[in-house]
């Protein structure tokens, strides 16, 4: 028997990721990372060779030089942190983290963006039903991806990467972020709903007390969402625009404007 979805349309508020939940930037996030250390494992003997599998364990979802540190990590291997205006060639944690950041700021001015259909389709239905949506992301991509996806002006708030800096929030898995999100939106993440496709972030929005944290499976596994937190998993959210939910809302919103 399928799964009963939550009502979005119900909740306070609704906060979503956005690499791999609206846009499909996490592709381009995962081709930059691949290229990064293909060549710095390379170059310093460094054993096993990176894969897939460490972007979703080490690197999704984190702030950029936190997943470069937790990645070196997992191979014992200590870098020094340098500092943020390091030039993309300096082999420190921020050198390694820049350089990424500027083979995918190349790939994304490049080839431009688009969001997932099904993403896009919820967000116009949330926004005509007055529900206040944000967006919580490490990346400090965010407001250039979101302004290139053409669908800024759908988000009351934007929690991302240079936020967190400046704010000093802790990295996914860390609820900081998330609940920072919704104090910025000023709704009660008890009653809000999470949207994430990452285990740190599903971790980081069921921390932050999210009690519906609705996790979108694009390769990260649906086990390993909710063991992390997801309350719900979905490989798509055009599965809320297919839904019972949105449907009856849609359809008591038109007999409120009837009878107006």
């Amino acid at each position: 028997m399928p799964e009963t979805l939550p009502d979005l349309f119900a909740a306070d508020g609704v906060l979503f990721d956005l690499d791999g939940v609206l846009t499909p930037t996490a592709e381009v996030h995962m081709r930059a990372w691949k290229a990064v250390f293909d060549e710095v494992f390379e170059r310093w003997d460094i054993t096993p060779a990176y894969s897939d599998e460490d972007y979703f364990d080490f690197v999704d979802g984190k702030k950029r030089y936190d997943g470069v540190a937790s990645l070196m990590r997992s191979r014992n291997v200590e870098v020094p942190w340098g500092a943020v205006d390091d030039p993309p060639e300096a082999d420190t944690i921020c050198g390694i983290g820049n350089r990424k950041n500027a083979a995918f700021a190349v790939s994304l001015r490049g080839e431009g963006i688009a969001p997932f259909p099904g993403s896009l389709a919820l967000i116009e239905r949330l926004q005509a039903a007055g529900i206040p949506l944000g967006v919580v992301s490490s990346s400090k991509n965010a407001e250039e991806v979101l302004a290139a996806a053409g669908i800024r002006s759908f988000f009351r708030v934007v929690v991302d990467g240079v936020v967190a800096e400046r704010d000093h929030l802790a990295s996914k898995p860390a609820p900081d972020m998330f609940r920072a999100g919704a104090e910025a939106l000023g709704v009660d993440p008890a009653h809000s709903v999470a949207v994430e496709d990452a285990t740190s972030g599903a971790a980081s929005a069921a921390a932050a007390g999210f009690a519906t944290v609705v996790g979108v499976d694009r390769g990260t596994g649906a086990d390993s969402l909710r063991a992390a937190g997801a309350t719900f998993v979905v490989d798509d959210l055009d599965a809320f625009v297919t839904s019972s939910h949105s449907d009856s809302r849609s359809d008591s919103d038109s007999d409120s404007e009837e009878t107006a």
